[in-house]
């Protein structure tokens, strides 16, 4: 069977794209709030894409699901009460049940349609979004968050990129809502993108962050769909200290163990003097 020559392609920045060659179309959709689209690919599977940027795919996903939720659920001791920003697909969920003292996971994501897609497209990773602890909210996640006093262990922004009804969620403003939002030993983390692309970003998240929470982290995972591959995590805490964490409460895991956990934590040199400048 010939292979097809219709191609995806991602422009990631004015200098950078990205191109998976794909065997058809399963899924397009004009949302209240983006362009939808699944693709099927013929190196990563089916592949979720937003506004023509990659969200996820089948191959790597765990990856990236797997780093924003256990590096952060790890840390802190006892995670019980979690809110997942954004995260439609239902990974990031999927990933904080794993974890067996968590009593609720509320999902708070913007457009309903991503999560019904993700439920038909991508149900390996939409699983969790059925477990009776997970309580899926179609609202905007920045006014769940500013609701929500006192509320919280943990919270995780699994946002798009920072472009259309992402961009409240990298200001400053948000992380002192999210601040509000957790318990006395709470924390938070963040995707904040690339180091080789998105230095400017980075480092005003590390600024922002840093003037909100006595703690503060970036970390790294390996995302190879994701601009350059090399993604950074950023964590804020009120109390507890990645650096601290002793077991991994979690087996069933792809790409995260203990090792890996305090292997995130050791910056490159150049991300080093990006986040400390």
């Amino acid at each position: 069977m010939p292979q097809s020559n219709l191609w995806f392609t991602e422009l990631q920045n004015e200098n950078l794209s990205i191109g998976l060659r794909i065997e058809k179309t399963l899924h397009s959709e004009v949302t209240p709030y983006q362009t939808l689209d699944v693709y099927e690919t013929t190196q990563y599977g089916r592949l979720l894409v937003l506004d023509g940027c990659i969200m996820t795919t089948d191959k790597d996903e765990f990856v990236y699901h797997e780093m924003l939720a256990h590096v952060p659920m790890h840390t802190h001791p006892n995670p019980k009460n979690v809110l997942v920003v954004g995260g439609g697909d239902g990974g990031i969920i999927r990933e904080v049940i794993k974890h067996p003292s968590v009593e609720r996971a509320v999902l708070a994501e913007i457009d309903g349609a991503v999560v019904e897609a993700s439920k038909k497209y991508f149900p390996q990773i939409a699983a969790g979004l059925s477990d009776p602890r997970v309580d899926v909210q179609i609202v905007d996640g920045i006014q769940y968050v500013e609701d929500h006093p006192d509320t919280f262990d943990v919270i995780l922004i699994d946002s798009t990129d920072p472009i259309g009804p992402a961009v409240g969620l990298f200001s400053k403003q948000f992380y002192e809502s999210v601040f509000r939002a957790l318990k006395s030993d709470g924390l938070m983390a963040a995707q904040t993108e690339s180091p080789f692309v998105n230095q400017e970003l980075i480092q005003n998240v590390m600024r922002d962050v840093r003037g909100t929470f006595p703690i503060s982290q970036l970390y790294l995972a390996h995302v190879p769909t994701y601009p350059t591959g090399m993604w950074s995590f950023t964590m804020g805490s009120k109390v507890h200290r990645p650096q601290d964490v002793q077991t991994c409460r979690v087996q069933n895991t792809r790409y995260y163990n203990a090792q890996v956990h305090h292997a995130s934590l050791a910056l490159p040199q150049f991300v080093k003097e990006l986040v400390e400048s």
